[in-house]
C-alpha cells in the first residue's frame, strides 16, 4: 500500500485540486474561489490530497482561522474547511491520516486547536457528524437550520455544529457567526452550505434558536 500525502499549494502540477476537489465536476479557476486563494494561501492556507496506489482519493482544507472560508473565530485557531475520503476507500482510517498530517503542521505553527462544522440530517452526505466525531472533534454548539433557497429541499430542516478539537490544555473554545453562517459560503462550489450566485436571497438557511 503505497500512500503519498501532496500539499497542493506547493506544487504546480496538482493545481487543479485548488478548484476541482474530488467533485465530479470540470476544473476551472472560478472568481470566488480564485479571490478566496489570493488571500488565504500567503497566510497559512493548506489543501492536501491524499494518493494511494497512484489515484486521488481523499483530501483535507484548512486554514487559520482568520482566513478560514467558515466564520470561526478563536485564539490561534485553525479552521478545517472540508475532509473528504472517497466512499472506494473508505475503511483504511484516511482521514484520520489526513488529519494527523495537519495537526503535525499547525502545531508547529503555535495552533490552540483545530475546529469545523458537522451536518445533520442535510442533504448532502458530506461532513456528517458522526464522521467528523470519529475523527476525534466534539460538538460544543449547534443551532437548527431550515433550507429556503432550493425548491428542491425547501423547507427541509437540518442541524448544524460547531466541531471543536483542542491541542492544548485549558484553551477558550472557538466562536462562530450564526448570521454570516446563514448566507452560505462561496469559497468552494461543491460546499453544503455553498452559496451560488444564481441565488439572490440574502440568506440561504433561516434559523432557529
Amino acid at each position: 500500500m503505497q500512500l503519498k500525502i501532496i500539499d497542493t499549494t506547493k506544487k504546480k502540477e496538482y493545481e487543479k485540486y485548488l478548484y476541482k476537489c474530488l467533485a465530479p465536476m470540470p476544473f476551472r479557476k472560478y472568481k470566488n474561489r480564485q479571490e478566496y486563494l489570493k488571500k488565504a494561501i500567503p497566510v497559512g492556507f493548506h489543501k492536501n490530497i491524499l494518493e494511494f496506489n497512484g489515484k486521488i482519493v481523499g483530501q483535507i482544507e484548512y486554514a487559520p482561522a482568520g482566513a478560514s472560508g467558515l466564520p470561526i473565530f478563536g485564539k490561534n485557531l485553525f479552521v478545517m474547511n472540508c475532509i473528504w475520503v472517497l466512499r472506494k476507500a473508505k475503511g483504511n482510517n484516511f482521514g484520520r491520516i489526513l488529519l494527523e498530517d495537519a495537526i503535525s503542521t499547525i502545531r508547529k505553527d503555535g495552533a490552540n486547536g483545530i475546529a469545523t462544522i458537522a451536518l445533520e440530517n442535510h442533504p448532502s452526505p458530506w461532513l456528517r457528524i458522526k464522521e467528523i466525531e470519529r475523527l476525534g472533534f466534539k460538538a460544543i454548539k449547534t443551532v437548527q437550520f431550515a433550507i429556503v433557497h432550493k425548491k428542491k429541499y425547501k423547507g427541509k430542516k437540518f442541524k448544524i455544529y460547531l466541531m471543536w478539537l483542542p491541542l492544548k490544555e485549558k484553551i477558550k473554545e472557538p466562536e462562530w457567526d450564526i448570521e454570516r453562517l446563514s448566507k452560505g459560503v462561496n469559497f468552494c462550489l461543491a460546499h453544503p452550505l455553498y452559496h451560488a450566485e444564481s441565488f439572490k436571497k440574502e440568506k440561504l438557511f433561516a434559523h432557529f434558536q
